[in-house]
């Protein structure tokens, strides 16, 4: 901005990172390089030292009291309970004021959302209909919503806005689903005291929110040391208490925009009227003014959205890096391939790869053809096509499931194959799809 000071510092390091925070696209790279890093990993000669690495047990605890668990479980549990505590915040920021929040333009994503999750599920469970292997029905029923939004970005602006929203929309209805199958249908054995417990906290969270209370630490506190612990303990998925602990999160400004407006152009007029000292340094007034403007500018913006912006760069960054790095890795060997021909590995293939394009098109031509919903002037069904592929990327969220259903490593082993081979071929296929249709006038 001109008149602005640039130290060396901003325009080399601070500049670029702020650049590459915001790219919309970065993220999935970063993403796709943990994962690509974790497999090259797995079949290095440091294999055996990276598999150990996420074994190494870390305890939280004093005295008598502690809490034991590998690296990967407090990956996958802990960190992963941040990635959850921002879809909720995402998933109640659309039901109030976003995409969600009008019926009747919310219909065509959740209904191509139910189809992708429903076809997937159904093609999955009709290769493996009974035995162990069943549970993981609730894998190709996930979409990764860094990874697909950050292809579609990579077209640039030639994107219909409208396949963005409608993407968007349906990855963020389709989170809501994979919350919901964790929470009934992969949980453990049910500790009713800890739930109870759990309860509670939840309960404080709900006064605090109907009472006023905006400070985010004391949420984070009764969050995390009280419901996210009460549901480690409790059986259920520990990941289902930070979704839930985000809806607790107020939503309302505190200033309205008109009032901001109003306040905000008289704090500035005070400010262009300050006598200024003609020095680097600003005078007790000027800062005074300042603080009052930071201060207004602070209770104009939701609590919900302040964490939204603030834990979004981290959970790109960090978590769904270190979730992919952690749980990516597969050797590939003979021994692995054979896995290719195995049911988990073609059930969750097929089922990302046809079941999402057949759910996400089938069920949007159902809901246009009922006149539940429209499809937007702009979107063409090439276009349809395209976003049900991207939808059949489901890499971290099919990930997670997949540790949570099954106990056997080879299981794991032939989800993960699975599922990284159709999330490569699906995001080709989308991009390519979406390219070409951008192409058709």
């Amino acid at each position: 901005m001109p008149g602005i000071r640039k130290e060396p510092v901003d325009r080399w390091i601070i500049d670029p990172m702020k650049r590459f925070l915001s790219n919309s696209s970065m993220s999935g790279i970063v993403l796709f390089s943990s994962a690509l890093l974790a497999i090259i990993l797995s079949n290095s000669p440091w294999s055996e030292a990276f598999h150990n690495l996420w074994e190494t047990k870390i305890s939280v605890g004093l005295h008598d009291w502690q809490l034991s668990k590998s690296l990967h479980h407090w990956i996958n549990d802990g960190l992963m309970a941040v990635f959850f505590f921002v879809v909720g915040l995402e998933l109640k920021r659309e039901i109030i004021s976003g995409e969600l929040s009008n019926p009747k333009a919310a219909m065509l994503p959740i209904a191509a959302a139910l189809g992708g999750m429903l076809v997937p599920a159904l093609i999955y469970f009709a290769l493996n209909p009974s035995g162990e292997t069943s549970g993981g029905w609730g894998i190709p029923m996930a979409t990764d919503i860094a990874f697909a939004l950050g292809i579609l970005y990579l077209l640039g602006d030639k994107v219909p806005v409208s396949l963005k929203i409608f993407l968007t929309a349906l990855a963020i209805t389709d989170d809501l689903g994979a919350v919901l199958v964790i929470a009934f249908f992969y949980t453990s054995d049910i500790n009713l005291t800890s739930l109870a417990l759990g309860g509670g906290f939840m309960a404080v969270l709900v006064i605090a929110n109907r009472i006023g209370v905006r400070n985010t630490l004391f949420y984070g506190m009764v969050g995390i040391g009280g419901l996210w612990l009460a549901f480690l303990m409790s059986g259920v998925h520990a990941t289902i208490a930070a979704v839930l602990a985000a809806f607790t999160i107020p939503a309302n400004a505190k200033i309205s925009e008109d009032l901001y407006n109003r306040k905000l152009a008289s704090l500035l007029d005070r400010f262009k009227k300050a006598k200024p000292n003609n020095s680097p340094t600003v005078t007790t007034e000027q800062l005074h003014i300042l603080e009052e403007i930071r201060y207004v500018s602070e209770k104009a913006l939701t609590p919900l959205q302040r964490l939204e912006h603030a834990m979004h760069p981290f959970v790109s960054f960090v978590v769904m890096p270190l979730f992919a790095l952690a749980n990516a890795g597969i050797s590939l060997s003979a021994e692995s391939l054979s896995h290719l021909g195995s049911n988990i590995t073609l059930g969750v293939l097929l089922g990302l790869l046809l079941g999402k394009v057949i759910g996400v098109f089938g069920f949007t031509a159902l809901a246009t053809r009922l006149r539940l919903a429209s499809l937007p002037d702009d979107m063409s069904n090439r276009h349809l096509v395209g976003a049900g592929f991207l939808a059949g990327i489901g890499f971290t969220m099919s990930l997670f499931i997949a540790q949570l259903a099954f106990d056997s490593p080879v299981f794991i082993e032939e989800a993960k194959m699975g599922i990284l081979l159709a999330s490569l071929i699906a995001g080709t296929t989308g991009y390519l799809i979406i390219k070409s249709a951008n192409k058709v006038k």
